[in-house]
């Protein structure tokens, strides 16, 4: 029998899966039926459609189920991508939806190639991306707490001290705790808000001091420590940018990197006419959140001290080469587009563009080595 490839489209929700084939050629794609979202209906299904010369190659969109699925297939020795919702092309006057519709549609774009896959993850890295995401959203809750505590005591007209300079100090908290009313009512929504705030505070602990751990002994560990040695990327920093993108050698050059993580203008161009706008913002918005962060710290003059003067202790004569190659380049940048009256959010926004090409040059460096200890000890 000739090999022939099937085309398998899955279009998937929580309890079901919609599954249509495309085969070779220019047929229309046929729905072949739904199943179960569990591993068992997804073997079933897989062996009955792996049948003698017949290649299998399974799609399915990126949701909140996650990679499961795409670890039951991979497993099984048969290729599957996970497909990037935002990417799929999209008819015109197209107004039905369905889950047969869909999963023929995937069917039919992963046959001609038009489909664009995400990168997914080691369950290691998918672990502590969870890590990184659960402690963002800590972060949210105690600012939602801190705002509504803060509102509470506007609306009662009452403000701290002259004294207290700032909010969240030892002084701030002392004289928060001294505050009572006279409602009952009012006290107890008061005493709530401060609790909510503290819990928020205590959770966002834990989970760095577990963050800590964690990368200690992960995959990434040399990655992260090589990162830090950066100015503006501390431990919580370099994390986020290693968890959420992965793996850096994925990416053939750093503007390929700055484009997946949106930080690149949009251009509308045609004939003699060139036009460009603001950040495309495609990608990871923690990512890059982060490198916004991260690119302040450029603003000063370059130096090595305090805190990156211990990250950069015992590192590479590379790292530590890129990293002062990178304050002056990324300082000279800030300076140069200041002055000539940019915004300093929009040069803030050059500098984390151009931070991604440091970023990439190091992180790649230590992928390779990695990579080639891992080939010299097979």
């Amino acid at each position: 029998m000739e090999n022939t490839t099937k085309y398998v489209g899955l279009d998937v929700s929580k309890e079901k899966i919609a599954v249509a084939i495309a085969d070779e050629g220019r047929e229309a794609p046929r729905f072949y039926g739904t199943i179960d979202h569990h591993p068992d209906a997804v073997r079933r299904l897989i062996r009955k459609l792996s049948e003698k010369g017949v290649t299998l190659e399974v799609c399915y969109e990126a949701g909140p189920t996650g990679y499961d699925l795409y670890r039951w297939i991979t497993g099984m020795k048969i290729n599957c991508i996970v497909i990037a919702p935002s990417s799929m092309p999209k008819r015109p006057g197209d107004h039905v939806k369905t889950d047969r519709r869909d999963a023929e549609r995937l069917a039919q774009l992963h046959r001609s190639g038009e489909l664009t896959a995400v990168f997914v993850p080691t369950q290691d890295t998918e672990a502590l991306r969870d890590l990184i995401r659960a402690r963002d959203a800590a972060k949210e809750d105690l600012h939602r707490a801190r705002q509504r505590l803060i509102h509470f005591l506007l609306r009662h007209h009452i403000h701290p001290p002259l004294t207290i300079k700032r909010r969240w100090t030892q002084a701030y908290r002392a004289w928060l705790g001294a505050l009572s009313f006279d409602r009952g009512g009012e006290q107890s929504v008061y005493q709530e808000y401060l609790q909510m705030t503290r819990e928020a505070e205590e959770r966002i602990r834990r989970l760095e001091a577990v963050l800590v751990e964690q990368v200690k002994d992960c995959v990434h560990a040399p990655v992260i420590k090589a990162l830090q040695g950066l100015r503006g990327l501390a431990l919580l920093t370099a994390v986020t940018i290693v968890a959420e993108i992965g793996s850096f050698v994925r990416f053939r050059s750093p503007a390929q990197l700055m484009a997946y993580l949106g930080l690149v203008p949009r251009e509308y161009s045609s004939g003699a006419t060139t036009r460009r706008g603001s950040l495309t913002k495609a990608g990871n918005g923690q990512v890059r959140r982060a490198l916004t962060e991260a690119a302040w710290s450029y603003r000063h003059r370059p130096a090595v001290k305090g805190d990156l003067a211990v990250r950069l202790d015992g590192q590479s004569a590379h790292v530590q080469n890129t990293s002062w190659k990178a304050q002056n380049r990324l300082h000279k940048k800030y300076m140069s587009l200041v002055r000539r009256g940019k915004h300093k959010n929009l040069a803030i926004a050059a500098v984390g563009r151009e931070l991604v090409g440091f970023i990439w040059a190091i992180a790649v460096s230590i992928e390779q080595e990695q990579a080639e200890r891992t080939a010299l000890s097979a």
